[in-house]
């Protein structure tokens, strides 16, 4: 017989093609948004490779530690890593003023999560003078946050008010004050996407939890922090 005859074969080829495009699409439909976000970056860089400490696509909870030049990642998975870093850095992008002395916040990746600092300070003040209601600048900053914090909906948030010590308020002013600012950043979070259920916990401290070396007194104290922390630390 003459000519080929083999024709069905190419269509055969083509149709199993076809069928494991299909059937790839439906197992990435079906995975959570950490498995999607993995693969998305192997696509956009395929050349990256994996190390000993990787644990892949699939977050594997029998990994090797994984540690940071900021804290050790003991109980976060790579992506969970990858995802605060990439978080940090946007947020850095976005509000960081040219002055550090004016930066209204401050990013720290610990081993429990990403602790973000807003700091209330005199010269570009947060909140409106010994009030919980927030400036226009206020609302701008916690505005932001709450933009880019809404995209990351693994991570249960944690929100804490501190005051300075001050001879112009009472204990009692101290802890209500902090409370209700941390209230009032709780709204506008929540207010601008941040999902309701990721809160876990709202509280003030008052002036007994001061920033590290310096006067307990000092403005610095004057902040709101807001923890991104990993689920099950």
């Amino acid at each position: 017989m003459g000519g080929g005859g083999g024709s069905w074969k190419v269509a055969y080829a083509d149709f199993v093609t076809a069928m494991m495009a299909l059937f790839l699409v439906l197992w990435l439909v079906s995975q959570d948004q950490k498995i999607k976000e993995s693969v998305e970056r192997a696509f956009r860089n395929p050349f990256a490779s994996l190390t000993k400490d990787s644990v892949g696509i699939i977050p594997n909870k029998e990994s090797a530690a994984i540690r940071s030049d900021k804290g050790n990642f003991d109980s976060a998975s790579a992506i969970e890593l990858d995802m605060l870093r990439r978080l940090s850095q946007d947020l850095i992008k976005q509000l960081k003023d040219q002055d550090p002395e004016d930066d209204p916040v401050k990013m720290e990746l610990t081993s429990e999560g990403l602790k973000i600092s807003i700091f209330d300070r005199a010269r570009r003040p947060i909140f409106e003078g010994g009030t919980e209601k927030l400036t226009e600048y206020g609302n701008w900053i916690l505005s932001t946050l709450a933009w880019d914090i809404a995209r990351y909906t693994s991570f249960n948030i944690e929100l804490e008010g501190h005051t300075e010590s001050s001879k112009d308020r009472t204990g009692p002013e101290q802890w209500r004050l902090s409370a209700g600012r941390a209230n009032a950043s709780l709204e506008i979070l929540a207010r601008h996407g941040v999902k309701p259920d990721q809160f876990r916990k709202v509280a003030g401290f008052a002036d007994t939890e001061p920033m590290a070396n310096v006067l307990p007194s000092s403005e610095v104290n004057r902040r709101v922090t807001v923890m991104l922390r990993v689920k099950g630390t």
